[in-house]
């Protein structure tokens, strides 16, 4: 299903050498292993065309086996209402300035499990309920992916930084990123 990229980076790299989809467990991994790096994203909600999108940072506190993304949230807050109205979501993480980035369309599910709740807690989330994991405002959000597609380079920021430079002074693309679909 998927093809190898011995040329990527070369100045006769392909388009092909530039693309790879990924599939079942291989696409969870990618998934976990950005959205670990990159820690926040934009999550969007109130995607309906024409209307203004609502948006704001979040954490992703755990990325499962699933390829399901969890987040905690406010019972309060407005994007508990707008989740509830349209549940269809957008994410955008950003590992670094310039490699491992995630698009995420999907549909968001208010949950509200107590031990969920207790396996995703850390102590920095008293910032937002200072009562702690048993806070009754608590509920939790987990997206659950359904188009996925990422944008990765093998070498990093400052290698890719390196190249991007070089490329512009030889005038040939030495572009190592890779980037497709992400199948769950």
């Amino acid at each position: 299903m998927s093809h190898t990229h011995h040329n990527a980076g070369s100045p006769n790299a392909t388009k092909q050498d530039h693309e790879k989809d990924l599939y079942g467990k291989e696409a969870i991994e990618k998934l976990k292993e950005i959205t670990k790096s990159a820690e926040n994203c934009f999550f969007c909600t109130n995607i309906k065309t024409g209307v203004p999108i609502s948006v704001r940072p979040m954490s992703v506190l755990q990325t499962d086996d699933q390829g399901n993304l969890w987040f905690m949230s406010g019972k309060d807050s407005h994007k508990k209402e707008e989740i509830e109205a349209d549940p269809f979501t957008h994410l955008f993480f950003q590992e670094n300035k310039n490699s491992g980035f995630l698009n995420i369309y999907g549909i968001t599910e208010i949950v509200e499990d107590q031990a969920k709740i207790d396996e995703l807690w850390n102590p920095l989330l008293e910032v937002w309920f200072p009562q702690g994991k048993t806070d009754p405002n608590i509920c939790l959000l987990k997206v659950t992916p359904t188009s996925t597609y990422y944008w990765d380079t093998k070498h990093g920021e400052l290698v890719s930084f390196a190249k991007m430079v070089t490329s512009l002074f030889i005038g040939k693309q030495m572009d190592d990123s890779v980037e497709g679909k992400l199948e769950i």
